[in-house]
């Protein structure tokens, strides 16, 4: 199995793209070949994105969109095929996190979280593939964490919902096998990203909380992500130390696990 090939009428749709490791993804990509549709609320950062690869000579088109929007969501197959192009890949990136004890949590952002980590991934995902499968080709990368192995108080919808699509893709690539589509979860551990100064904890208590061995540039994390991809691979845990964490968690007692993974969080710092 590998990424269907280039072609002018063909995209990626990649959703969170306007920075991070959904734009590398976009960057990778291109470098390969491959139009991209870029998704996300900034409507400023994708047009820039999207300059800097047509350059390289790649269609990139945009669509600013709010993801957690059912309606606006609902929307995007259409606005791509108006658009004179099908999705041949598809990114599931987009995501956020909230921080702290679900019992002091804000209902409202615990939802818009769930929202965009789990349901617009099953959405995308169920409007989409139809017409891969019905094409005999196609790719789905839906990115969850290292976190989709083990509980994770402090953030834990942010980790139940990575369980989630971590299980829903494998699913999928059972249901997928013979179709000539496949279906792939990129794991990342620790990315500098800002992704956890957004969710509300800063880059100093991240760094503090995770070694350093374990943290993988952006770039780095794109690139074994179309990799795993290109070879159909089930699962992709980019960097060495993150995959022996992953299989550490996966194996250890609950009893014995929760209460470091508590202790160690940002969330907890000062209790």
């Amino acid at each position: 199995m590998s990424l269907p090939a280039a072609a002018p009428d063909r995209t990626a749709l990649v959703t969170g793209a306007s920075s991070g490791i959904g734009a590398e993804i976009a960057r990778e990509l291109a470098r390969r070949g491959h139009g991209v549709t870029l998704v996300a609320r900034s409507a400023a950062k994708l047009e820039a994105l999207a300059a800097e690869l047509g350059a390289t000579g790649v269609r990139a088109e945009v669509i600013a969109c709010d993801l957690t929007d059912r309606a606006a969501r609902a929307g995007l197959p259409g606005a791509i095929e108006g658009r004179g192009l099908v999705v041949d890949v598809l990114v599931n990136n987009a995501g956020l996190s909230t921080l702290g004890a679900v019992a002091e949590s804000d209902p409202e952002a615990e939802m818009d979280m769930v929202e965009l980590d789990v349901v617009a991934v099953v959405d995308l995902c169920s409007r989409i593939l139809p017409g891969m499968v019905a094409r005999g080709r196609g790719a789905v990368l839906n990115v969850a964490s290292t976190a989709a192995f083990q509980p994770l108080p402090g953030q834990a919808g942010y980790g139940a919902g990575k369980s989630f699509v971590l299980s829903y893709t494998q699913s999928l690539a059972g249901e997928l096998t013979g179709t000539g589509v496949s279906a792939t979860t990129l794991c990342p551990g620790p990315v500098d990203t800002g992704f956890g100064e957004r969710a509300g904890f800063s880059k100093a208590d991240a760094e503090d909380a995770l070694p350093k061995i374990m943290w993988v540039p952006a770039g780095e994390v794109a690139r074994a992500a179309v990799d795993g991809l290109d070879k159909g691979r089930l699962v992709v845990v980019p960097g060495a130390a993150n995959r022996v964490a992953a299989a550490v968690a996966q194996v250890t007692p609950r009893t014995l696990l929760l209460p470091v993974l508590t202790k160690g969080h940002p969330a907890f710092k000062n209790r």
